[in-house]
């Protein structure tokens, strides 16, 4: 499902961002934390809030509202976890790892989100885009938000996996260009540093990303009474999300280690290129080197010394023996 998505890094305040209830899936109040569950268990209703890296008071209240599970609370509360799902009783804890590029670098955040019965309540820790933009789009096709808190799972679940492309399709930019270059010059210190950072970036992010098959799994088992079997084709849909993150990230990665491995082999045909030049300068040079060798030599019975013609004979002799290699080095490719 695509989005229209703002690409910017999280507003600096933080705690409540919205609090609302739906019903038929429409908006029909924006309440207080503490009316939550009691909206929550009216027949018919969700609760939707959404936190930015509340305080351990906030969490408490809303802890209170849907009796939550205190190691719940306390992995909401410190940020770090792996991408997970638990569960509580009749709660849904899970764990997502989203990601932006932010100065060139993959900055990674998190959102856990706790789902049960009428509620949902989504706490993002970190660098990651504001989920107003799956309640504008959801609050406009009401007859999708009215299956439940379990469709709005989806719907953010789909949206982190979503954002991962826009990312990997910068990174893919990057890339290319560093295919252009590598072609045309070995690469510098700099260009291999740059090389192993997006090498390790983009594993970070897989690391970050493939967790995710693994909730969506269980989120289509039948032992989840939070989860309506008729929203398992659409978390089999963020699957297949996944695995084309999974393999966008591996196929940019074979990238990077042949473009590393190409200026390698550019290097050294480079400095082949270089010793053969040297090699047959040396060999064209050493003719000259050698008649001036043995003519230099302090011997009284050289008869070709007294001849007339002697010296320009032996110019020309060298001459000719420098042209001839200088030939075959060239036809050669060495020149």
């Amino acid at each position: 499902m695509e989005y229209v998505r703002e690409f910017k890094a999280s507003p600096p305040t933080s705690g409540i961002i919205a609090c609302g209830v739906y019903t038929a899936g429409r908006r029909i109040a924006d309440i207080p934390i503490e009316e939550a569950g009691e909206w929550a268990k009216k027949s018919g209703h969700v609760v939707w809030i959404g936190l930015l890296e509340p305080d351990r008071e906030l969490l408490l209240r809303v802890k209170a509202q849907f009796h939550l599970h205190e190691l719940a609370i306390e992995d909401a509360e410190h940020p770090h976890q792996r991408p997970k799902i638990e569960q509580y009783g009749d709660a849904l804890f899970i764990v997502a790892r989203t990601a932006q590029l932010i100065d060139g670098r993959v900055t990674f955040g998190e959102t856990h989100l706790f789902v049960g019965s009428g509620y949902i309540v989504s706490v993002r820790h970190g660098p990651s885009t504001s989920y107003a933009a799956v309640r504008q789009h959801w609050e406009s096709c009401p007859h999708s938000l009215a299956k439940g808190e379990d469709f709005v799972l989806y719907a953010i679940l789909d949206f982190i996996v979503d954002n991962y492309m826009p990312v990997l399709e910068q990174i893919e930019d990057e890339v290319e260009a560093i295919e252009d270059k590598v072609l045309l010059k070995p690469m510098t210190g700099p260009d291999i540093e740059r090389l192993y950072m997006l090498r390790r970036d983009l594993l970070r992010l897989r690391n970050a990303a493939l967790p995710l098959v693994e909730v969506c799994r269980r989120l289509t088992s039948a032992d989840l009474p939070q989860i309506h079997s008729a929203m398992h084709p659409l978390f089999r849909d963020v699957t297949d999300h996944i695995r084309t993150v999974q393999e966008k990230i591996d196929s940019l990665r074979e990238v990077l280690a042949f473009a590393f491995e190409a200026s390698l082999l550019v290097g050294q045909s480079q400095e082949t290129a270089i010793s053969k030049k040297l090699a047959s300068w040396a060999a064209i040079l050493a003719v000259p080197t050698a008649f001036a060798g043995i003519y230099g030599m302090n011997f009284t019975d050289m008869p070709e010394l007294k001849m007339a013609y002697g010296y320009p004979m032996v110019l020309a002799t060298i001459a000719l023996i420098c042209c001839f290699l200088y030939w075959r080095f060239r036809k050669n490719g060495w020149l």
